[in-house]
């Protein structure tokens, strides 16, 4: 692991100086603000409560994680590139948890950027602002589990339209397991339900989006993101031998 400090920083210096980065972030942000803010009239509603602000995350995630996704293996698609890294002493390991860390990375500063939300709500009452930790958490989580698929999808395709189509409709199809769960209550087994409503990612978010901030909950998106990174990274030793 000697060389993951290199392509982390390598990786986060790529997201630095590409236009979409900012682009995407900047469109992040100002949803946040406009429809979390709007929705419900937050304001005159209840000023000390976010749940409102962060059950659009999933969704504001949409947008985000996918060009994120994009940008995490474009150069080692170029030949000379790919030839350059294949002579240096670097495990697909390494490359996948740099990559995954920098994009992560760029989550996480694109939460802070909602921090004057929370002097916001701080000054107009009197909220909670544990509970207000849990939620900015459980965002951070939620799209470290969006980045891992996008992260094992960017191994499988090359040209950034397809891996940004691709993450968008995994995300999708992530995003209303719910209602697709639903629609067959009536249709199949109790059983299968429950089991597929146990890995309903919206489903965690919001018990955590709630305040309710459990390691149950907590190691469920771990978990996942270990295994779609784990995923990532043997695909990646198999296309490479």
């Amino acid at each position: 692991m000697r060389l993951l400090p290199v392509i982390f920083k390598r990786q986060l210096a790529s997201y630095a100086s590409s236009p979409s980065t900012y682009l995407s972030v900047a469109v992040f942000l100002v949803l946040c603000a406009t429809l979390g803010l709007d929705a419900q009239h937050w304001v005159e509603r209840n000023s000390s409560d976010l749940q409102v602000f962060f059950e659009l995350h999933p969704w504001l995630y949409l947008l985000l994680i996918p060009i994120l996704s994009t940008q995490l293996w474009s150069d080692e698609y170029n030949n000379s590139f790919c030839d350059t890294l294949k002579s240096l002493p670097v495990t697909a390991t390494e490359q996948v948890i740099g990559k995954f860390m920098a994009a992560w990375t760029v989550c996480a500063l694109a939460l802070m950027f909602n921090f004057p939300l929370v002097i916001v709500v701080n000054y107009l009452g009197t909220p909670d602002n544990s509970v207000i930790a849990s939620q900015f958490l459980a965002s951070w989580l939620l799209a470290g589990s969006y980045l891992s698929a996008g992260c094992f999808i960017c191994v499988l395709a090359k040209q950034r339209i397809v891996i940004f189509l691709l993450t968008l409709g995994l995300l999708l199809i992530a995003s209303a397991l719910s209602s697709m769960l639903d629609a067959l209550d009536n249709q199949a087994p109790i059983w299968i339900i429950d089991s597929l409503m146990s890995l309903d990612p919206i489903a965690r978010f919001s018990t955590m989006d709630n305040g309710k901030l459990t390691l149950h909950d907590g190691l469920y998106f771990i978990s996942m993101i270990l295994a779609f990174l784990f995923a990532t990274t043997i695909t990646l030793n198999y296309k490479n031998s």
